[in-house]
């Protein structure tokens, strides 16, 4: 390595003797190039690279391929992302994604013989494979072998921009880092490598815990020169502004603003990043207003990869949180100077405002490095009020990094709380798998105290009895749920986890039979005659599993919306700049566009007027004073509900066909008081956490209430409101 920076050759030296390197260094310094330092320590062990998004999996396959080869590494390298194993051979062993990846961790020449035999491999792939093959989530009949090979295969393990991990995910990365040190794979020479520019204080605080377990942590800073340092980003003149109150307001000053960066200098490259797809589209036409649509792009979530390449040609970027990771505004002709000299851009919390800021300026590799950028960062309001107004500006970074570390309203506030509340359950999923497959072979007394260091590392109170007991009772619900009424009838007590949820089932729904039941007047036995002669009460068990499986989606769940994407045709270019069809989140259209079906797609005809109001309607057999005693301040799902969308607070309802489409059996989530909790709801919207009214049509009385159908609403209600539910009326863990 040429030129190496101080952070490279120091991540390379530390890996030689502890087990997790923590490499700081700032965005743009080369930090994925210091990563694969580490394989040279154990040139013949295979490697795991695991990168935030898969655009930037693609990206650092390209990165990991040219070090190889100028390393002179044996290593295969192959990129994982679910769509891509999909198109792998189905010739030798199969059509299963997980039959695919177990086979080409075990011998990469098994589904790609061009490669030669038993080589090492380096996969690249995302945090949500890495999650589902190490919580054994894939299909029953490969998740041993896929979480087998993830836990024993590699020497390297490199988490890249880890900071921008939702909480699940670093859920899984700390579990599997308590797992290593516990099974001995650190003694063993395993090495993981963790790349972020802004470690959460969450995170620090779980790495300091195993650091008190002797887990051997080294933290570079990558601030130190080495007499020879190259810079790799410009003198940055930052102004920090307060986000307007009215979004029409924010617009017309961000128009304004990218209009007098084009006018007065026109050879300059600049971008707007913003949290909202809304408002991007919204400011495009604003600027298209302005004369500007030959020199804008857009680089969005529903945007195909045409529109991206023609965007990272244009002088200006409209673009959301898509280009947060691994995006590095390049241009062909490369220029001699940054590729972005100026950035308008949003942030919610510190992580996004650090690697927002990242992008500007960058100039590692470039001739030209003395010529300044510009920012201007807009925050919320009240960081003001928090202590922003007292930054000392004279202390430059160092001081802008101390005061908004010293913010609470940039905090991500959902780690901690996550982990300590009813989605701890999570790691008893991997935990029962393991304990299963340990049972009577060394290895399995190992369990309780993997179980008692995620504890130490994460917080929270349960013990592993009590957490193994929840698990399968979950575990039998989703079996259940999905077996046969007949099934459910002759093989509950012998379906995973069934005994527990009919436990748990009584207990709920029949008090006076949990009495009888604890007190040995009647056994499960009897329970067993009774499903087999009463369909009806077949029935209702198979229906309580369905719901209590399903409760549970929100917590478990990677995703934030409630439908799969649907594909759409957009013709007047109101979301896509040169393409025509792509794929947008239903919820998205609903809000802010008119469309009518055309064949297989949806056609976006025109933009909304007004943003509708979405609101679910629910369809209740019993009375109001039961809903409340039974259904309010409690996770569970609910039947009979659809959505309408409606013009503005109280406004008429629009008949829209396409949702009848959407509908689903079960939607998930939890219905609360808004007039008891219009203070927790204001700061939910506040921070971007999404409610909607819900109307409850009961027998006799029709209420609105809102309805929460996401984690980040139910975890908020949980740590500020009443005490919440769970299917069972078991109590909410937070």
């Amino acid at each position: 390595m040429n030129n190496a920076l101080q952070h490279q050759v120091e991540v390379f030296e530390k890996s030689r003797d502890v087990d997790i390197i923590l490499d700081l260094a700032p965005t743009g310094t080369g930090k994925t190039k210091a990563g694969f330092t580490v394989l040279l320590h154990q040139p013949t062990k295979s490697a795991i690279y695991i990168a935030p998004t898969n655009a930037l999996v693609e990206q650092q396959r390209e990165a990991a391929e040219k070090f190889v080869k100028e390393a002179g590494l044996p290593h295969v390298i192959k990129s994982a992302s679910a769509r891509e194993i999909r198109t792998w051979s189905d010739d030798k062993v199969g059509k299963r994604p997980g039959e695919k990846l177990y086979n080409v961790l075990r011998n990469p020449a098994t589904i790609f013989s061009e490669v030669g035999a038993n080589k090492p491999i380096i996969l690249v792939t995302n945090p949500d494979i890495f999650y589902y093959a190490t919580f054994f989530a894939y299909n029953k009949l490969d998740r041993s072998n896929i979480a087998s090979s993830f836990y024993t295969k590699f020497g390297t393990v490199i988490f890249d921009e880890f900071h921008l991990y939702d909480a699940k995910q670093l859920v899984g990365l700390l579990f599997y880092l308590a797992y290593s040190h516990l099974f001995g794979f650190f003694k063993y020479g395993r090495r993981v490598v963790l790349l972020t520019a802004t470690p959460e204080p969450a995170c620090e605080l779980a790495l300091q815990s195993l650091e008190k377990q002797a887990v051997r942590i080294a933290r570079i800073d990558g601030e130190t020169g080495n007499g020879k340092s190259l810079p790799s980003q410009t003198t940055v003149n930052l102004e920090l502004r307060p986000q307007p109150d009215t979004r029409e307001e924010w617009l017309a000053e961000l128009a304004f603003e990218v209009v007098q960066r084009f006018r007065e200098r026109p050879k300059e490259n600049g971008a707007v990043i913003l949290d909202s797809l809304d408002s991007i589209n919204r400011l495009k036409e604003l600027l298209d207003k302005q004369g500007l649509t030959d020199y804008i792009g857009r680089m969005t979530g529903p945007a195909p990869f045409k529109d991206r390449q023609r965007a990272m040609e244009c002088q200006i970027i409209l673009a959301t949180s898509t280009v947060d990771v691994g995006f590095n505004f390049e241009r062909n002709p490369a220029p001699t100077r940054q590729n972005l000299d100026w950035l308008i851009f949003s942030a919610r919390n510190r992580a996004a405002f650090w690697q927002r800021i990242g992008r500007v300026g960058r100039v590692l590799g470039k001739c030209e490095t003395n010529i300044n950028s510009e920012a201007i960062a807009y925050l919320p309001a009240i960081a003001w009020e928090e202590g922003l107004a007292s930054l000392d500006i004279s202390g430059g970074r160092i001081a802008l990094e101390q005061t908004l570390k010293n913010l609470p309203c940039l905090e991500k506030p959902f780690l901690l709380a996550y982990w300590r509340s009813e989605a701890f359950l999570e790691i008893a999923r991997p935990l029962l798998e393991l304990e299963e497959a340990f049972q009577d072979i060394a290895g399995a007394e190992l369990i309780p105290q993997l179980f008692e260091t995620i504890k130490s590392t994460l917080g929270g109170n349960r013990t592993w009895d009590d957490c193994r007991f929840r698990i399968k009772v979950l575990r039998g619900a989703e079996n259940l749920s999905k077996a046969s009424l007949k099934d459910v009838q002759n093989k509950w007590k012998f379906t995973p986890g069934g005994q527990a949820f009919v436990r748990t089932y009584i207990k709920a729904k029949y008090p006076e039979d949990w009495d009888d039941l604890q007190a040995g007047r009647v056994s499960l036995d009897d329970y067993e005659r009774l499903f087999k002669q009463d369909e009806e009460a077949a029935k209702d068990l198979k229906e309580f599993a369905e719901i209590f499986s399903t409760s549970y989606a929100p917590l478990f769940s990677f995703r934030n919306t409630f439908f799969e994407s649907l594909p759409i045709r957009d013709p007047h270019g109101y979301l896509l700049d040169e393409s025509e069809e792509t794929r947008l989140d239903p919820i998205h259209l609903l809000r802010h566009y008119e469309f009518v079906p055309n064949g297989e797609l949806i056609e976006v005809t025109s933009r909304a007027k007004e943003n509708y109001e979405l609101v679910f309607r629910l369809s209740y057999p019993d009375t109001w004073q039961e809903f409340v005693n039974t259904e309010l301040n409690k996770l569970t799902a609910f039947k009979n509900c659809r959505i309408e969308r409606r013009l503005g607070v109280g406004g008429a309802i629009r008949p829209t066909p396409l949702i009848q489409v959407l509908e689903k059996h079960l939607i998930p989530g939890m219905i609360i008081a808004e007039k008891e909790n219009q203070y927790i709801i204001f700061q939910m919207r506040k921070e971007g956490i999404v409610s909607y009214p819900i109307v409850i049509q009961c027998s006799n009385a029709q209420k609105e209430y809102r309805f929460l159908p996401g984690i980040a609403g139910i975890l908020t209600m949980a740590m500020k409101g009443k005490q919440l539910r769970l299917p069972d009326d078991e109590p909410f863990i937070v």
